[in-house]
C-alpha cells in the first residue's frame, strides 16, 4: 500500500469502516462485563459499599499509565505485515481474555482487585490504538462516521454483554445465587463467553484491515527525537515549575488528609499528584544530563504543549466521566437499596436488583448503538459541540430522574437519556480532537486524552466514598443525582469548545 498523506487519504467504504471498527465490539464485551459486575463481585467477596470506589480506582490508575505509553510507542511502531496499531490490538486481546476468565474465579477480595488491575491494563493496551486508528485511516470528513461506528459496536457489545447474566439465569436456567463469598455460575459463564467474544472480534479487525505505511513525518520522528529538544532552557523552566507545583500540592494534600483524618481513599489523589510532579522533575534532570532524546522526556514535554482544542475538551471530559464513574460504581447499591429495599448481598431482592442493573446497563448501551447512527447526521446540520451539548443534557437528566422513580421498569426511561449521552461521549470529543492533532503524534495524544477520562475517575474513586459518608449520609442514590448534575455542567462547557474543523461535516 503506498504512502498516503493525511490530507489525501481516500474515502473508505462502509464495510471497510465496519471491519476496522469491529474490534470494539469485543473490547466492549470486556468493559461492559467489568462495569456491570465488578461491584457485585467485590461485594460478594466482602467489600463494604464505602470502599467500592477505592477498589475501583485500580482501573483508572492503570489507564492513566498504560494509554499514553502505548500511544507513544504505537506511533513509532511499523511492521510490513502487522502495521502500526494492530500488534497492540492483538496483545491486548490475548491478555484481556485471560483476565476475564480469572476474574469471576477470584476467591478473595484482594485477588479480585488485582485481577481488575491486570484486566483493565490489558483492555487499555488493545483499546487505545483504536482511537488513533481512525485518525490514521480516515480523511477528516469521515472521522465523525468512524468514531460513531466505534460507538455503534460499543453499544452492541455492551448490551449483549450486560444481558449475559440475565440470559444465563432466565433463559438457560443457570444458577444466579451461590453461597456467601462465591460468585454465581451465571456471572462466571458470562465472563467466559465475554473472553471468547473479545478475542474473536479484535482479531477480526487485525486480519481484515491493512494500515497505510508511515508518512514521511512518521518516518523522521525517531531521528528528530534523537536530537536535543529545541529551546531546552524554556522547556526546563516550564517543566520545573509544573513539577514543583504538583509536588507541593500533592504533599500538602497528603498532610491535610493525615492531619484531619479524612477518608483514606483521598491518599490516591494526593499520591498521584506527588508522583506526577516527580516525573516532571525527573524529565528536567534528564534534559540537564543531555538525555532529552528519551521517550519519557518527549512524553512530558508534549503533555505540556497540548493543542487548545484538547485543553477545552478536558473540562468537558472531566465532568462527563465523573458522572459516568459515579453511575458505574453506585447504580447497583443505589437501585438494590433505594428501589428494591435489599438489605444484604445474599438476599433474593439484592440479586434481582443486581440483575436488573445489568439489564439497564445493556439498555443504555443499546440506545447508544442506535443513537450513534444519528449523531453524524445531527452534527452535520448543527455542529459537533451542539450535538455533544444536547446528548450530555439528556444524560444528566436521565441520571437525576432515578431519584424520582420507585417502579424498576421506569428506570428504562432514565437509561434512554444515559444511552444518548454515552454514544456522544464515545465519539464526538474524539472527532473534534482528531483534526487538531499532529498526525505523527496521534497515538500519544489520544493516550494523553485518556487522562481526562482517568483523572475524573480517580477523583470519583477518591472522593465519592467521602461524600457518601460525610455529605449523603450513606444514601447511594444521592451519588447518582450528583453525577447527573456533573454531566449537565459538562454539557454547558461543551459549548465553549472550538475545534479546528468548525465546518459543515459531510460524511
Amino acid at each position: 500500500m503506498p504512502t498516503i498523506s493525511a490530507t489525501a487519504k481516500p474515502q473508505l467504504s462502509f464495510w471497510q469502516i465496519w471491519n476496522m471498527s469491529f474490534g470494539f465490539l469485543g473490547i466492549q464485551f470486556g468493559f461492559a462485563l467489568q462495569n456491570a459486575n465488578t461491584s457485585r463481585i467485590f461485594s460478594t467477596l466482602g467489600a463494604e459499599p464505602d470502599n467500592l470506589a477505592l477498589f475501583w480506582s485500580a482501573a483508572p490508575i492503570t489507564g492513566l499509565i498504560v494509554q499514553p505509553i502505548i500511544g507513544f510507542y504505537s506511533d513509532r511502531t511499523w511492521h510490513p505485515t502487522w502495521g502500526r496499531r494492530r500488534p497492540y490490538f492483538a496483545l491486548g486481546a490475548i491478555l484481556a481474555s485471560i483476565g476475564l476468565c480469572i476474574m469471576p474465579n477470584a476467591w478473595a477480595l484482594w485477588m479480585a482487585v488485582g485481577t481488575l488491575w491486570i484486566m483493565d491494563a490489558s483492555i487499555n493496551i488493545g483499546m487505545e490504538p483504536f482511537r488513533a486508528f481512525v485518525g490514521d485511516m480516515l480523511p477528516p470528513s469521515q472521522r465523525t462516521t468512524g468514531f460513531a461506528m466505534q460507538s455503534f459496536f460499543i453499544g452492541i457489545g455492551a448490551i449483549v454483554a450486560s444481558f449475559l447474566p440475565y440470559i444465563f439465569t432466565n433463559w438457560l436456567n443457570v444458577s444466579n445465587t451461590a453461597p456467601d463469598g462465591e460468585i454465581p455460575d451465571s456471572v462466571k459463564y458470562s465472563f467466559y463467553l465475554g473472553a471468547f467474544m473479545l478475542f474473536t472480534a479484535v482479531m477480526w479487525t487485525v486480519f481484515t484491515t491493512k494500515e497505510y505505511p508511515p508518512e514521511s513525518t512518521h518516518q523522521n520522528l525517531r531521528n528528530r527525537e534523537k536530537r536535543k529538544i529545541e529551546n531546552e532552557e524554556g522547556t526546563k523552566s516550564l517543566l520545573s515549575k509544573v513539577g514543583m507545583f504538583l509536588v507541593i500540592v500533592g504533599t500538602i494534600l497528603i498532610w491535610v488528609i493525615n492531619y484531619m483524618e479524612l477518608e483514606k481513599e483521598l491518599y490516591v489523589l494526593g499520591g498521584g499528584l506527588l508522583i506526577f510532579g516527580m516525573v516532571h522533575l525527573l524529565a528536567v534532570l534528564y534534559i540537564r544530563q543531555g538525555r532529552s532524546y528519551l521517550g519519557m522526556v518527549h512524553m512530558v514535554k508534549d503533555l505540556n504543549s497540548m493543542p487548545k482544542t484538547m485543553v477545552d475538551l478536558a473540562y468537558v471530559q472531566f465532568f462527563s466521566w465523573f458522572a459516568l464513574f459515579s453511575m458505574w460504581i453506585y447504580t447497583t447499591p443505589a437501585v438494590t437499596s433505594y428501589i428494591y429495599g435489599a438489605t444484604g448481598t445474599s438476599t433474593t431482592a439484592y440479586n434481582q436488583g443486581a440483575d436488573w442493573v445489568s439489564v439497564l446497563f445493556g439498555i443504555y448501551n443499546g440506545i447508544a448503538a442506535i443513537a450513534a447512527l444519528f449523531l453524524p447526521i445531527l452534527a452535520k446540520y448543527t455542529s459537533r459541540r451542539v450535538t455533544h451539548f444536547i446528548a450530555l443534557m439528556c444524560g444528566g437528566i436521565g441520571l437525576i430522574s432515578i431519584y424520582f422513580i420507585k417502579d424498576p421498569d421506569l428506570l428504562l426511561v432514565s437509561m434512554v437519556g444515559v444511552g444518548i449521552a454515552w454514544a456522544s461521549i464515545l465519539s464526538i470529543p474524539y472527532a473534534m480532537l482528531s483534526g487538531s492533532l499532529p498526525a505523527e503524534k496521534m497515538g500519544y495524544y489520544m493516550g494523553v486524552f485518556n487522562f481526562f477520562i482517568v483523572i475524573p475517575q480517580i477523583m470519583a474513586a477518591t472522593v465519592l466514598g467521602f461524600l457518601l459518608n460525610k455529605v449523603f449520609d450513606g444514601q447511594t442514590i444521592y451519588v447518582l443525582v450528583f453525577g447527573g448534575a456533573c454531566m449537565i455542567i459538562g454539557a454547558l462547557l461543551s459549548l465553549r469548545v472550538r475545534s479546528s474543523e468548525e465546518v459543515v461535516i459531510k460524511n
